[in-house]
Order: C-alpha cells, then sequence, then structure tokens
C-alpha cells in the first residue's frame, strides 16, 4: 500500500506550507511518498499548485517517492525527459501515471491498480486500492496499520 502525502501534507491542509520542498522533505523523511505540483518556467522545475513557486532540481523530483502531478505541456514533457514518476489529469475520472497506476478522480470506482485520490471526499473502502493520496495521510496510514 502506497500513503502518499498529497503536497506534502499529512494531518490536514496546510496552505500555507504545501508544495514547499521542506514540507516535502519532512513527508518523505516520515516515510511517506508525496504528491507534488510541478511547473516549468524558463526550462526550471517549480512546485506549486496555481503558479511556479518553488524552484528545484531534476535529482529532487526523481527521487522515487515523489508522484509528480504535471500542471502544464511544458511540465509533463520535462518530467518524461528526465524519467520522473509523472502524471497530468484535470478533471478525469482516471489518469495513468507513468509507471502505470490509476490515478483515480475522487468519487470514481476504484480499479485493480488504483490510488485513491482524497479517500475524506468519498464513501472509500481503502483495503481495494493500491494507494491512498490525501491531505490526512497519517490518518489512513493508522487506519490501514489496525
Amino acid at each position: 500500500m502506497f500513503f502518499i502525502s498529497h503536497r506534502g501534507n499529512i494531518n490536514g491542509i496546510n496552505t500555507k506550507y504545501e508544495n514547499h520542498p521542506n514540507f516535502i522533505m519532512s513527508a518523505l523523511k516520515m516515510g511517506y511518498h508525496v504528491e507534488v505540483d510541478v511547473r516549468i518556467k524558463n526550462n526550471k522545475f517549480f512546485l506549486g499548485h496555481d503558479e511556479p513557486i518553488y524552484n528545484v532540481n531534476s535529482k529532487f523530483l526523481t527521487n522515487r517517492k515523489i508522484w509528480c502531478h504535471a500542471k502544464s505541456s511544458d511540465a509533463l514533457f520535462a518530467l518524461k525527459k528526465i524519467q520522473a514518476h509523472y502524471f497530468w489529469h484535470q478533471n478525469d475520472d482516471y489518469t495513468i501515471t507513468s509507471r502505470g497506476y490509476f490515478w483515480t478522480y475522487p468519487g470514481k470506482k476504484l480499479l485493480k491498480n488504483s490510488i485513491c485520490v482524497l479517500p475524506e471526499k468519498s464513501n472509500y473502502k481503502i483495503n481495494e486500492c493500491v494507494g491512498i493520496c490525501s491531505d490526512y495521510i497519517e490518518k489512513y496510514k493508522k487506519k490501514w496499520q489496525k
């Protein structure tokens, strides 16, 4: 089971710090995978949900526990070039990550190889997926361990 922190959040939404590299590193050090929002500006990688804020390098993005959400076609092609684990979506029911997982939009039916995204927004049975991405990922990890 993958436990994926949404933008570095562990115990709830923290808009002040989400997508900040130090916040991401903290979640990684706690053993979580992390979904990050990736943008391109002047041929450089940046993290940020609505705009490019935090400059990061390709080594940061190719960490095996980072799931890169490309926020533009430029970011998508750049992430492919560096062989990061990436995907792009907006409101699609499903998108397939570069490693073959189904990134499943909240509320949509879980498939065999699904990542359950934001289960707090739906009534999912978390044992029906291969991973969970949440702002409250610590809660789901504790629930899974019981």
